[in-house]
């Protein structure tokens, strides 16, 4: 969205410097006018388009989604929790979302009481109707002005400048155009923070008057030239009205009325909004597509992504091969293997060091390493509360097992990896070495908290429940979770289409969906957010297709349990 509207400004901006460059001092009225409506709505409509014709190569759907067992490790725990805290934020407005909306709001606001002024200057004012316009005389006042086919007319006006004035502004009822500032004010409304829809409307109320004053000069050149002259100017502030008055504008209709005829040669300025187009389509149809930035989990694909020969690193989650943990090499599932034993690794090699046991320091060390295209580990980074316990994690680290190496279609390829490893002290005497004694009393003790906690809980997070939803065909499953991470996996990959309409427009982004598994084992309260209502409704008939599960369990009884479930639509191109 913010992309749009950086794309959007930009594009306006072009037309107008065009316009004040080329245009604006040519007699095209007519032209003009149509030229500032039209690169307005163009300036909002493309970068929406994408022309196959500006495209060096087709895309491919391809659908991704965030795993939900991520290759990071807790010393307690193998899994990565999903937390409720971020749903909530996920599902929520932003905060410039929220500011955008109060402005639209005062803006709004602004605009009614505009229309109010008008209403009660129309309702104290003395009326005549005639067959082409309604004429309103302004008590006190010197002003002139329509809005549609009412003329606002002060009883301080000479008796004959009347004519002249009458005439100039039935030339904006005829040609409607009140209708082209009402557009403009709209705008004003939806983009109140875009500069340049102001200068648009500016623009199309100067063009207004030259117009009229263009058509009243063909008969009453003279008097419309001294009507200017002579006037003590006194305006309404309300932009979407057609002064006749205006003092900011008197000049330049003097000007306009002095300058001959533009030349019908120099009509051929507008040809240069050609080039301009096609140079806009073509950013537009052949700019790249959107990077995944999210930093915080990896993603995988549903189908097989084409990658670039020259790739130096490919992600663990997406990769063809994964690297082999000595031990995996006749492993079915090679990826969970790697998993498993990491895990092991970590617990038989950690030691809690004595020097942080004894001051209290703990905390959690992030660690980024590399899995090199020979297999061995390199490029290791670490970060941790304390020097101390990173120096621990890499020593963990490097005591990992030289790997068979990752591939790439084929290519030993780097392979970089993510470890966060916790240090926890525990309320015993021995820091040294988690002894099965202190791992029950620690278990013991997250349990009584999680009692604590969701004792008379409404939801459970599906992270800490004592016995997660069961999904249908998980019943007799060692790791309940796991079998419904993978089944839910597989629902999506059965399920998923990309919307044809979304793809020809270059529609692309995530659709956060959160669901409840109710008592009854029944899915409610489906939530989503996402940059497109098309790819809102392929998620929801996901979610919709969902079996009933049964339900999860908090202390022996059946609760509601939330889930959170991101999918991604992502256009990627096929190599030449």
């Amino acid at each position: 969205m913010v992309q749009y509207v950086i794309e959007s400004l930009a594009f306006q901006l072009v037309f107008i410097i065009i316009y004040d460059v080329f245009l604006r001092r040519e007699t095209f009225f007519q032209w003009n006018r149509l030229y500032l409506l039209g690169t307005c709505v163009l300036s909002f409509l493309m970068p929406l388009v994408a022309l196959d014709i500006f495209k060096s190569k087709v895309p491919d759907a391809v659908a991704v989604y965030t795993p939900f067992m991520f290759s990071n490790y807790d010393l307690e725990t193998n899994t990565t929790l999903l937390n409720e805290t971020n749903v909530a934020q996920q599902l929520t407005m932003p905060w410039y979302g929220i500011l955008f909306s109060i402005g639209v709001v005062v803006a709004l606001f602004l605009f009614l009481f505009k229309i109010r002024q008008l209403y009660k200057l129309r309702k104290r004012g003395e009326k005549t109707v005639y067959r082409d316009f309604t004429e309103v005389v302004l008590k006190q006042s010197n002003s002139a002005f329509s809005f549609f086919k009412t003329i606002f007319l002060g009883d301080e006006i000479k008796t004959k400048e009347y004519p002249n004035i009458i005439a100039h502004e039935l030339v904006h009822i005829k040609q409607k155009h009140t209708l082209d500032l009402l557009f403009f004010e709209v705008m004003r409304i939806a983009l109140w923070f875009n500069p340049l829809v102001y200068i648009y409307q500016s623009r199309i109320s100067e063009v207004h008057e030259f117009i009229a004053d263009a058509k009243v000069a063909k008969t009453h050149r003279k008097e419309q030239y001294e009507l200017l002259l002579s006037q003590v100017f006194q305006t309404e502030n309300i932009s979407f009205i057609n002064h006749f008055f205006s003092s900011s504008l008197i000049k330049k209709r003097i000007k306009m009325l002095q300058k001959n005829q533009s030349k019908k040669i120099w009509a051929s300025k507008y040809l240069l909004l050609l080039p301009t187009i096609v140079c806009i389509l073509f950013y537009t149809s052949s700019k790249g597509q959107e990077k995944d930035t999210d930093k915080e989990n990896d993603i995988i694909e549903v189908k097989e992504a084409p990658v670039k020969q020259d790739v130096k690193e490919v992600p663990f989650s997406v990769i063809d091969e994964v690297p082999v943990f000595p031990g995996c090499e006749n492993a079915t599932d090679k990826r969970a293997c790697f998993n498993e034993q990491m895990t092991k690794h970590i617990r038989k090699h950690f030691t809690y060091p004595k020097e942080a046991a004894e001051k209290g320091i703990e905390g959690r060390v992030s660690s980024r390493f590399v899995i090199q295209e020979d297999g061995k580990i390199g490029e290791l980074q670490t970060r941790g509360p304390a020097v101390i316990l990173e120096e621990e994690a890499i020593r963990i680290i490097k005591l990992l097992p030289n790997f068979k190496p990752g591939k790439q279609r084929g290519k030993a390829v780097r392979v970089p990896f993510s470890l966060p490893i916790t240090f926890r002290l525990t309320p015993e005497t021995d820091k040294e070495k988690l002894t099965k004694d202190v791992k029950t009393a620690l278990l013991r003790k997250e349990q009584e908290e999680k009692d604590r906690l969701y004792k008379d809980a409404k939801e459970v997070p599906f992270s800490v429940i004592d016995e997660v939803p069961v999904f249908p065909g998980c019943e007799d499953a060692t790791d309940k979770k796991a079998c419904f991470n993978n089944k839910i996996n597989e629902h999506i990959r059965k399920h998923f289409s990309y919307p044809e309409s979304a793809q020809k427009e270059g529609v692309q982004g995530r659709v956060s969906v959160r669901f409840v598994m109710m008592e009854d084992g029944s899915i409610g309260k489906i939530q989503m957010r996402g940059p497109d209502a098309r790819l809102e409704e392929v998620a929801l008939n996901i979610i919709k297709k969902l079996p009933n599960v049964t339900p999860g369990k908090q202390r022996g009884k059946a609760v509601k349990v939330p889930f959170l479930l991101p999918i991604t639509f992502k256009l990627q191109k096929k190599n030449d």
